[in-house]
């Protein structure tokens, strides 16, 4: 049995363990660093060095690394040993302050928007101290920042920091309007991680999973999720063993996993931790996605974070929970029993839809991807159009409001169960609406856009960044009133009257609403390029600048990189279509042919006069069928190449999204209809039903 207490945190060097190993004056200054941001003097880095060092040593550890989050969307890390040689041919174990601060790994190699050439190679980690250092494998992990030599942020953390710092800004000129006197308004994250699982051996046969996390084929099994029996179910044997063993290596890590369950697609998963601060929470969340695949591995499975694994399946999201807190415990997004007389609630509120409606274009870049662009409207994803969700409570306060017409709040509702044994429980005053890209859910807002194997890092900065905009706007505007109660009144009746449009409680998948939002003016962005195609507009230039998140460089730099990393990646499955069609399909396919052949033939030499009907009809079909699927391979070779020699980075990703999916699409349907035509033993590789019913 796991002692769960004794286990949690025990490969972090976190506040228990430096309190445990550090001189007090040591800690004390340790903890102006990580409460207020003062900066870290190198006599205090060294003695936090030293006992880092000896803590990691007692652990296994031989390495250290500076562990970061370049624009690959995934994490790096060089490592080096504590070795440090003497001499008389022997060697210490050594970790000094300066190792500890600050690390130069090489930078050209990383995506910089071609702001780095190759010859321009030194780039710089500096640690964070508000993320936890851990153990992982034999390596002491270092959470840092990332810039270039010329100060370029090249990382996604370093403007997550700038964020969450003008959003602690901003908030806290608007609390002390309200007479609160905080030092700290941070906002927090709790980020529902989906996944699928499948049999390590079946994924290793399947060259488009291993090439592109995706099935760039396969006809639809026989029994998908229409029986809903998967949801909730009771968890597979072997599941059950993953997850108690991704569990174990969670808690280590000192990372919240609480809530496990299937999903509503088979094969299908989900982890849901408790709320951390956002910064540790991004950090946390892109260890988890590695220990997923990792643990999976170990126990001859495979773990898929592709948003959209398998086609007419649920794709797997990551439900972004969000929300802002001070350092008293105080959840600003709390509407208490009565929000419609909460004002300070009201004015945050009111702040987060006006933030949201204007900046619905932000909002949608920030969740992306080309595997993102497969998932956003289908199955229980939200809409590619960006709308909010607040219950019938809420939206009746504010209607009101903006009616001018006072609220009559009814009693609260109870709910009857329907069964004896259960009395009735209160209702909670929002649902949970599925299809909403950004829901109020009780005391935060759930932005369910983001893709599974996407960094939180960049939703979050941006979200960090457009409220800390408009709470500027609204200190501004108030701290000059002589009557702060009236000018509070007017300011939120008029920006919720303004922005009214991006209120939406109803059905998203709903096709009337599609109607309706272009409509009301909002935007629907169907596609990445779609989206990126804004980045750069002056407003959103002038928002990042202002908030100081972005520098406008960094910002060119970003928009060169999502659009190459969108071509790259549909370069890739392109690439991958075609050596299977040619290197797995067709040679499957004309194998079953010629044997079908010989066996119509073998039949009429047996059977004088046998028509052989059925084994003539099906050659004819897949003759027919391969010379469709060799021609559709054709025509999506001639709108790749030509994707690929647009010149532009938004003509290319555009053609890719406008031509070249499409023919994928057109290809694969004809293999989809070749698949179930072929005897067992001939498939070229494990179907649907293999992959997702033999775990």
């Amino acid at each position: 049995m796991t002692n769960v207490p004794e286990l949690f945190g025990s490969m972090v060097f976190n506040q228990k363990t430096m309190k445990d190993r550090l001189p007090k004056e040591t800690f004390k200054a340790l903890k102006k660093t990580l409460d207020n941001g003062e900066p870290l003097q190198l006599d205090v880095a060294n003695v936090v060095a030293h006992a880092m060092k000896e803590w990691a040593i007692e652990k296994g550890a031989t390495h250290y690394t500076h562990w970061f989050q370049p624009l690959t969307g995934v994490t790096a890390e060089k490592h080096d040993s504590f070795i440090n040689p003497q001499d008389d041919g022997t060697v210490i174990m050594s970790f000094s302050g300066k190792e500890l601060v600050k690390g130069e790994p090489d930078a050209s190699s990383f995506p910089s928007g071609g702001h780095r050439a190759t010859f321009e190679a030194r780039g710089y980690t500096v640690w964070d101290p508000t993320s936890y250092p851990f153990i992982k494998e034999h390596t002491l992990c270092i959470p840092t920042a990332f810039c270039s030599y010329t100060g370029e942020a090249l990382d996604k953390k370093t403007p997550l920091l700038r964020s969450m710092e003008a959003l602690d800004t901003q908030a806290k000129r608007i609390l002390k309007l309200f007479g609160k006197d905080v030092s700290h308004v941070a906002t927090t994250v709790g980020p529902e991680q989906e996944y699928f699982i499948v049999d390590h051996e079946l994924w290793s046969q399947r060259k488009d999973l291993r090439m592109t996390g995706r099935t760039l084929f396969g006809a639809k099994p026989s029994k998908g999720q229409e029986m809903d029996d998967q949801y909730f179910a009771a968890l597979n044997p072997r599941i059950v063993k993953y997850m108690e063993d991704l569990n174990d290596t969670l808690w280590k890590y000192g990372i919240l996993s609480k809530t496990e369950h299937n999903e509503v697609a088979p094969a299908q998963h989900e982890m849901a931790p408790i709320f951390s601060t956002t910064n540790l929470s991004v950090d946390q969340n892109q260890l988890t996605m590695e220990v997923m695949k990792k643990v999976a591995k170990r126990h001859g499975l495979e773990c898929l974070l592709h948003e959209k694994p398998f086609a007419g399946l649920n794709g797997s999201g990551k439900h972004n929970n969000w929300s802002m807190s001070t350092n008293s415990g105080e959840n600003l997004l709390e509407p208490g029993k009565t929000p419609e007389s909460n004002a300070q609630f009201l004015l945050f509120l009111t702040a987060i839809l006006k933030a949201v409606d204007e900046n619905q274009d932000l909002l949608r870049i920030s969740v992306a991807s080309a595997g993102n662009d497969h998932r956003l409207g289908a199955n229980e994803a939200p809409p590619a159009i960006i709308s909010v969700y607040l219950g019938d409570e809420l939206y009746s306060v504010l209607e009101a409001l903006k009616d001018g017409k006072p609220y009559k709040a009814d009693k609260q509702e109870k709910m009857t169960i329907g069964a004896d044994v259960l009395p009735p429980i209160p209702k909670d005053s929002t649902d949970r609406n599925r299809t909403s890209p950004f829901a109020f859910t009780g005391n935060k807002f759930e932005f369910r856009s983001a893709g599974s194997s996407a960094s939180i890092a960049t939703p979050n900065t941006t979200l960090d960044a457009i409220v800390a905009d408009v709470l500027k706007a609204f200190a501004d505007e108030l701290e000059k009133s002589a009557d702060f109660e009236k000018s509070l009144n007017e300011l939120i009746v008029r920006e919720v009257k303004s922005h009214w449009r991006i209120v939406f409680n109803g059905n998203g998948y709903d096709e009337a609403w599609k109607v309706e939002a272009k409509k009301r003016g909002l935007l629907e962005l169907k596609t990445t390029p779609d989206a990126v195609e804004h980045y750069l507009d002056e407003k959103n230039v002038k928002l990042f600048t202002e908030m100081g998140v972005y520098t406008r460089e960094e910002m060119e730099a970003h928009y060169d990189i999502k659009l190459e990393k969108y071509c790259q990646l549909l370069n890739i499955e392109v690439n991958t279509m075609q050596e299977m069609i040619y290197k797995d399909i067709l040679p499957a396919v004309y194998k079953y042919m010629s044997d079908v052949s010989k066996t119509v033939i073998d039949l009429k030499a047996v059977v004088p006069g046998a028509k052989a009907k059925a084994e003539t009809s099906v050659l004819a079909t897949l003759d027919s069928l391969t010379d469709a699927l060799v021609e559709k391979s054709e025509a999506l070779a001639k709108v790749h190449e030509a994707a690929k020699s647009c010149g532009d980075s938004l003509a290319s990703a555009k053609a890719y999204a406008e031509k070249v999916v499409p023919a994928m699409a057109d290809a694969r349907a004809v293999y989809d209809e070749i698949e179930p035509l072929l005897g067992e033993g001939y498939k070229p590789f494990p179907c649907y039903e293999d992959l997702l019913f033999r775990v």
